[in-house]
């Protein structure tokens, strides 16, 4: 019987505890004192007497609360009320509280252990030595029920409910347990400051809107601020206000001898450099114009201003440059004289007008 009642105790405890939960509760450690009528087991003979208990706990949850409590009685004997009868003891109870965060007062159930002390005379006669005396220590279990009502830092609790003493050393009864049933009334104390409700965060304020400054939706690398072309295509060469701009590509110095076709030293030096700059602008696209002096007659010049432009061209494929990216070879004759500060040139033998140009597109 006595494994019985203490297994059904283990179990009643451990049904009683739960994870704490992450809603606010007053979790402060508090005093606690009671007293009430203990109901003495009959078979004890003796007489129903007035208890008291101590003790502290905390809530562990909303729900949840354990308590740590000493105890003590003093019945008095049936048979003899001059006979010394003193029970005291600690235990620790865990309460579950049936609540809800609006309620001012809610029911609970209760279970626990505990150890009993127990200090008693007894009739002996006829020995000399009457009365006899006995003292022991033994398990009890705690169950009980009860109703709890808040005022703030100061709670009280009703309850009632029953302790298993598990005294089989008694010196007055054969029974090898005893059922005290107890009624009781109590306060509980908080201790420290009142909590305070959890503040919530501050709500993060709302990103602010990204200016026209820190933005640049054609990457063209000029932000939308200053950008007067904001469809820019990739590969085009963009300036300050974010617009296309041409790619000059100076071919000063590609010139011809009088009359020839022929590519100088001098103008495959410059020559590669033209080609350079076309494989830095993969979009780039230029004409091939070839010119020439006012020396001769207009379709001579015509047909040597053709292969001047053919031979810059074959150069310019022949080193990397794709031909669709090349418009002609064209050749211009002597219609498009260079001038200087509004003067011609002269118009025969001058080199700077036997030359072939590059024009971006």
């Amino acid at each position: 019987m006595k494994k019985k009642l203490l297994c059904a105790a283990l179990l009643g405890g451990l049904a009683l505890a739960q994870a704490a939960s992450a809603q606010s509760w007053d979790d402060r450690w508090y005093v606690s004192g009671s007293t009430g009528v203990n109901f003495q087991d009959k078979d004890r003979h003796t007489e129903d007497t007035i208890f008291g208990t101590l003790g502290f706990g905390k809530f562990l949850s909303p729900h949840f609360s354990l308590d740590a409590e000493v105890n003590y009685q003093n019945p008095d004997k049936k048979v003899n009320p001059n006979l010394w009868w003193s029970q005291y003891g600690v235990s620790l109870d865990g309460r579950y509280h049936f609540r809800n965060p609006d309620s001012k007062w809610w029911p609970y159930l209760r279970g626990g252990l505990g150890w009993q002390r127990h200090e008693e005379e007894y009739n002996a006669f006829p020995n000399p030595n009457s009365p006899g005396q006995r003292e022991g220590s033994n398990l009890a279990v705690n169950l009980g029920a009860g109703l709890q009502f808040d005022f703030g830092r100061v709670n009280m609790r009703t309850e009632v409910g029953g302790r298993v003493d598990f005294d089989d050393k008694s010196c007055c009864s054969r029974a090898n347990q005893f059922t005290d049933l107890l009624a009781s009334v109590g306060l509980t104390v908080a201790l420290g400051p009142e909590p305070v409700a959890p503040v919530a965060p501050a709500p993060a304020p709302a990103p602010a809107a990204p200016s026209c400054a820190d933005l640049d939706d054609d990457g063209d690398g000029v932000n939308n601020c200053n950008d007067k072309c904001p469809n820019s295509q990739p590969g085009q060469t963009i300036g300050p206000d974010g617009c296309p701009v041409p790619v000059s590509i100076d071919l000063k110095g590609v010139n011809f001898d009088f009359d020839k076709a022929t590519l100088r030293p001098d103008a495959i030096a410059i020559l590669n450099e033209a080609v350079e700059i076309l494989k830095r602008y993969p979009e780039l696209k230029v004409e091939v114009a070839g010119n020439t002096d006012q020396c001769g007659t207009a379709a001579y010049n015509q047909k040597l201003s053709e292969r001047r432009a053919k031979v810059v061209y074959d150069y310019l494929v022949k080193n990397g440059i794709d031909s669709s990216r090349l418009a002609g070879p064209i050749g211009y004759g002597f219609s498009r004289p260079l001038e200087d500060k509004g003067h011609k040139y002269p118009q025969c033998r001058s080199e700077i007008n036997r030359r072939t140009e590059l024009n971006s597109q």
